[in-house]
């Protein structure tokens, strides 16, 4: 008697060892304020995502100067994303939050950032060239293309 045996379905190592992990509220301020010391000057794009619009890219390959949570009682908390000078620094503010999660690499490289919000499009922040912060001996300096 044959037996037949069905090859598992291919993956990328990648995919298959990628993590998603969520951020609690708790934890946001302390966790962008290292966050952005890590990714300062690294190239970001930030894309919006609605159900009834799809994908908008607002900013696309701009210097990250950081990110801040204000978090609140009332739970009408914010967000901003802070992008650098190229020509003026930009800032997108996502009010009331609900989620945050991190996206990493199969190398535990931070991959993106991606911030559910009650009253609007999800916002997903993601870097140009995803590495390690100990692989990184620079930024691209304030102004450069």
């Amino acid at each position: 008697m044959t037996t037949l045996t069905q090859d598992p379905p291919i993956q990328t190592m990648d995919a298959a060892k990628a993590t998603t992990r969520q951020i609690p509220r708790g934890q946001w301020t302390t966790f962008f304020d290292s966050f952005s010391r890590q990714h300062d000057g690294w190239l970001a794009s930030l894309e919006l995502l609605a159900p009834d619009l799809g994908a908008l890219t607002e900013v696309h390959n701009r210097p990250l100067a950081g990110i801040a949570a204000e978090l609140h009682r009332s739970g009408r908390d914010s967000i901003a994303i802070i992008f650098g000078r190229i020509p003026s620094e930009l800032t997108h503010i996502i009010n009331q939050p609900t989620h945050v999660w991190l996206k990493q690499t199969a190398e535990g490289a931070d991959d993106a950032l991606e911030i559910e919000s009650a009253e609007g499009p999800t916002a997903l922040l993601r870097f140009r060239f995803p590495r390690l912060s100990e692989e990184v001996d620079g930024t691209i300096a304030w102004g450069e293309p």
